[in-house]
Formats: C-alpha cells, structure tokens, sequence
C-alpha cells in the first residue's frame, strides 16, 4: 500500500467518524427535546416572553386574571395567517403553530376597549399599545373589543410588537395547557 492510498483510507475514516458523531449528536439533541417536550418542558424562541426553557404546570383551578399561561391558539384562518407572516412559529398545536404564553388579562363576562391602547373594565392595561403596522409594514387590525364571551380568555404580552388579543380578540381557554413556568430563561 503506499502513503497516499494510507493517507487517503485515513481521511475518508476521519470524515465518516465525524459525520457519524455529528449525526449521533444531533439525534441525542431531538431525543432530548422530544423528551422534554413530553414531560412539559418547552423552549421560547420570541421575544413576547423571556428567551429559554419553560414548563407547563398543570393547572388545577380555573384559569384567572393575570395567570401566565401556554396555550394553544384555534385553527382559524387568523391564525393561518399569522403563521404565514412568521408571528407564530411551527409547533405541536392542533393548528399547527407552538404554544403561546402569554398572560390572561380578562375573562368571560369581562369588557374590553380597545383604542390606541387596551382597557378592561375601563382599567387600562400598561404597555398594551396598539399599532397599525407590524414590523414589515403589514397592515394590523385591532380587535374591536367587546364583551369576553363565556368559554374564552384575553391574552396579553407587555412586549410591544406581541400578536395578542389586543390583534386576534378572546380565544378559547379549552386551548390552555397549563400554567408557564420559567426555567432556565434570559430577558435580553
């Protein structure tokens, strides 16, 4: 054999021990997100909540004003949509999208106003403003409030390019999956 046949056999096993250890990490770093997904563990990629892991306590109570919650938004063309804008990323949701955590910040038989910011029961809500444009220059409708209806919650977000309900209205609280509890998480 000569020294540039050694040379290359040497080579081409370095590279299928890399590409083997690459793939084997990779499949270590999905088991263990599948993992954690399984026993209520999440990760937040946006920017509404702090960065990091999160966990989804189970909620055994009814839901409340100013509970932190994940939950999973209805499949209706709104949220379609939102997904198609990038306002919500793929997920285990029956939509299609990830959970959102956001806090709820009224309940059925609440009233909401929404104008240039947002008030339930005549109480405004800080950092709720209201835009008309998202981030891209895409036209935004604000929901035009009303009366929580019964079976549904208000979502909010201090974040001030947040899509919540101050843009798709109440939602659904069967959608709750629990209470969002903060992990291991950075606020930049």
């Amino acid at each position: 054999m000569t020294y540039a046949l050694f040379c290359r056999r040497s080579v081409l096993r370095h590279r299928r021990r890399t590409v083997a250890a690459v793939f084997a990490g990779l499949a270590l770093s999905v088991g263990i997100l599948a993992a954690g997904a399984i026993a209520g563990y999440h990760i937040n990629f946006t920017p509404s909540e702090p960065l990091g892991f999160w966990r989804v306590r189970p909620l055994e109570r009814p839901i409340a004003v100013g509970d932190l919650v994940f939950i999973c938004p209805p499949g209706t063309a709104q949220f379609a949509e939102a997904r198609a804008r990038g306002y919500l990323r793929r997920g285990l949701c029956s939509a299609g999208v990830a959970p959102l955590i956001k806090t709820v910040i009224a309940i059925e038989g609440q009233r909401i106003e929404i104008d240039t910011d947002v008030r339930v029961d005549g109480r405004r809500i800080s950092e709720s403003g209201v835009v008309s444009k998202d981030g891209k220059g895409r036209a935004l409708d604000a929901h035009a409030g009303g009366i929580v209806p019964a079976g549904n919650v208000f979502l909010h977000s201090p974040y001030s390019a947040s899509w919540d309900s101050r843009y798709f209205g109440p939602i659904p609280a069967s959608g709750v999956l629990g209470l969002a509890e903060e992990v291991l998480t950075y606020a930049p």
